[in-house]
């Protein structure tokens, strides 16, 4: 088995090895890997994605990539074919080449990665160790053709629910940089802990295919109807054709306990259920026992464990 630069191979060589892998995204996940598949491999074709690739008498076996963010390594993928049950040996072995990579590369502080479709614990090691922090971060669905459970709380009379509108992005940015000061989240996406950051991680859950595509029909702000602010924003993408995926929900933190929330997931779920869809899904951090609960309550249920690590050097 030989470990080789990504930049060696063409999207031929590795578009076989990504339709497995797309396969196993809808199998676990009800993700439509496609898109994001396309991407990769135009990136790949333009010699400008850094990564590894196993190869086993001239085969693509399995393959990561990462991508640098100023000062941050961020580890977009970690797949392997499970044949001769030997995959998660490879996978380690991957992913130990991009850490030393991403370790050694010159001014890069800080590491991070979400393997979504890895159980917990997996593929743990290498990571831990090399000194990652690893934070367990569940899976959850709601299926949509059962009535989501309420409370039926009133709103405050002073906020109300409205569709995303392209002029949201700073306002937007401002609630998510301010709901996760301090949070475990914030240890987990650096992005949270500023306007700019924030901004960031707005523009790729919008403009980029990797959380699925942004639908800003299905999406929602919480507004002050008085100040005319902002105080809550929920972010939905279409991962398949009837499935939703929840990619931010947030509040500002003293408009927290008022039932905001709820009535973000409703809104988004009354939309996507009149539209045929099957199926709303979402990721929380396991550590996060209010919002846990909250989505429990809902109805949404656990499918999934898996882990996010990072490391900061």
């Amino acid at each position: 088995m030989e470990i080789l630069d990504l930049r060696h191979f063409t999207s031929s060589d590795l578009r076989p090895l990504l339709d497995h892998e797309a396969r196993l995204w809808s199998r676990l996940l009800a993700w439509d890997y496609r898109s994001s598949a396309d991407m990769i491999l135009r990136y790949v074709d333009a010699k400008i994605l850094p990564g590894y690739a196993a190869v086993e008498q001239g085969r693509l076996r399995g393959y990561s990539f990462f991508v640098y963010e100023g000062s941050k390594g961020v580890i977009g993928d970690l797949f392997a074919l499970p044949e001769n049950g030997n995959s998660l040996k490879l996978e380690a072995e991957l992913v130990t080449h991009v850490i030393a990579t991403l370790q050694q590369s010159p001014g890069i502080h800080r590491i991070e990665a979400q393997l979504l479709v890895h159980d917990a614990g997996q593929v743990a090691r290498p990571f831990l160790e090399e000194g990652f922090q690893r934070h367990p971060r569940i899976f959850m669905t709601l299926p949509l053709e059962t009535n989501m459970s309420t409370r039926n709380r009133p709103l405050p009379a002073d906020i109300e629910i409205r569709p995303w509108h392209d002029e949201d992005y700073q306002p937007a940015a401002a609630v998510i940089s301010a709901a996760y000061r301090g949070h475990i989240d914030s240890d987990i996406n650096d992005q949270y802990r500023s306007l700019n950051g924030s901004l960031r991680f707005l523009n790729n859950i919008v403009r980029f295919p990797g959380c699925g595509v942004f639908d800003a029909g299905a999406s929602f702000v919480a507004r002050d109807r008085v100040s005319h602010q902002i105080v809550g924003v929920l972010l939905c993408s279409r991962v398949k054709e009837d499935v939703g995926h929840v990619t931010q929900v947030c509040l500002v933190p003293e408009m927290r306990r008022h039932g905001i929330g709820e009535a973000l997931i409703a809104a988004t779920a009354t939309v996507l259920k009149k539209r045929g869809f099957s199926m709303l899904s979402l990721t929380v951090t396991e550590a996060n026992n209010r919002a846990v609960e909250l989505y429990k309550r809902l109805g949404f249920r656990s499918e999934r464990i898996f882990d996010a690590f990072v490391w900061e050097g």
